[in-house]
């Protein structure tokens, strides 16, 4: 009774919330199917290793900054203890911290995210700490990874060591899957378990899914957050974004985040404020600093459309967030598991603006 209940409320959400609802629950159990090696969980103890920036902090939800990496591991983590599995994020100034944070916390698994190792460092690692199950996380897909120039070479390494390496999408994972495997001649029944899918979790709070939204006449408030980085693409969206006000008679507030700016993004956010200057009355640039992610959701609601038409993503917590507070959103294809009405062309300023009209 209770699981056919739950269906017909899922059937009662919107769209792009079922979706997303069915994405995760298919997530958590690809996740939980791995970290327990089908055994009983009661054994496990997962741990989560970052490393520090000045935007990490202890808490997801507490008054302090965060990033996506961050939040990502953070819901994984939060997820696992919900299913009874002993769990902790640990933040550490580089890789020389790792061993005594898995001294201190007696993991049996332990996930670094992302590729910032240097590989020679788990020769000492796995001497010090035989029966843990090393798994380096992969956040970024080959777009991205081209832009750091230790990446694939890393990753090999890592493999050779015997340390898994793990993609959160099925697209990045598959890939590696193919290259190393082949190269380091790994079974083809055993990729699955040395390089495993561990996709991100999404928590979906309830206090957010009814969003009442504020009438307005004369300004759209549209939402372009995230790092500024080239490949999250916030220029020509914002171009989109201001064809779109034009073709309604509106002005346009355009909001983006400034406390990061990577990967040569500094072009990027220089001609945004150009172009904004230029325009002039009417047309105005909001630059928020990074903020907690309850904070974050809050200014999201505030947005008439979300858009995130980028050209490389894994999964996107943004998308994530502004559906979960009923903003519309305009994302590219490179974010899957959104509805296929919210795509747009990462190159074409017309599909944008024909995909804002649709949402």
């Amino acid at each position: 009774t209770r699981k056919i209940t739950g269906m017909r409320i899922l059937c009662r959400l919107p769209r792009l919330l079922r979706r997303l609802i069915a994405k995760l629950l298919a997530s958590l159990t690809h996740l939980w199917d791995w970290i327990m090696d089908r055994h009983s969980r009661k054994h496990h103890k997962a741990l989560f290793i970052l490393k520090r920036r000045q935007d990490y902090t202890s808490e997801y939800s507490a008054n302090h900054l965060a990033t996506g990496m961050y939040n990502s591991a953070k819901f994984v983590s939060d997820m696992l203890k919900d299913a009874g599995i002993d769990s902790k994020v640990v933040i550490v100034v580089d890789n020389n911290c790792i061993d005594r944070e898995v001294t201190k916390h007696k993991p049996t698994h332990v996930f670094i995210e992302g590729i910032w190792v240097v590989p020679e460092k788990f020769d000492v690692l796995t001497r010090l700490h035989p029966k843990v199950k090393w798994i380096v996380r992969c956040h970024s897909e080959l777009p991205f990874l081209a832009q750091e120039g230790n990446a694939i070479d890393w990753i090999f390494e890592y493999m050779k060591r015997g340390v898994s390496v793990s993609g959160n999408s099925p697209r990045i994972n598959e890939a590696l899957q193919s290259l190393v495997g082949d190269a380091l001649d790994i079974k083809p029944e055993d990729r699955d378990y040395v390089m495993p899918l561990l996709p991100n979790y999404y928590p979906i709070d309830d206090d957010y899914i009814v969003h009442t939204r504020e009438d307005k006449e004369h300004t759209m408030d549209i939402g372009c957050f995230g790092a500024i980085r080239p490949l999250k693409n916030q220029l020509i969206q914002a171009v989109a974004a201001v064809e779109f006000a034009k073709n309604r008679g509106l002005g346009l507030r355009f909001h983006v985040n400034v406390g990061r700016v990577e990967q040569n993004g500094a072009n990027q956010l220089k001609n945004l404020r150009a172009l904004f200057k230029q325009l002039g009355e009417g047309f105005e640039l909001v630059e928020h600093p990074w903020m907690n992610h309850k904070e974050f959701k809050k200014l999201l609601r505030k947005m008439d459309v979300a858009m995130q038409v980028s050209m490389s993503e894994t999964f996107n917590i943004v998308t994530a967030d502004a559906i979960s507070v009923g903003t519309p959103t305009v994302v590219s294809e490179e974010i899957t598991w959104a509805a296929e009405e919210t795509f747009a062309k990462t190159t074409d300023v017309d599909s944008m603006v024909d995909t804002l009209e649709y949402v």
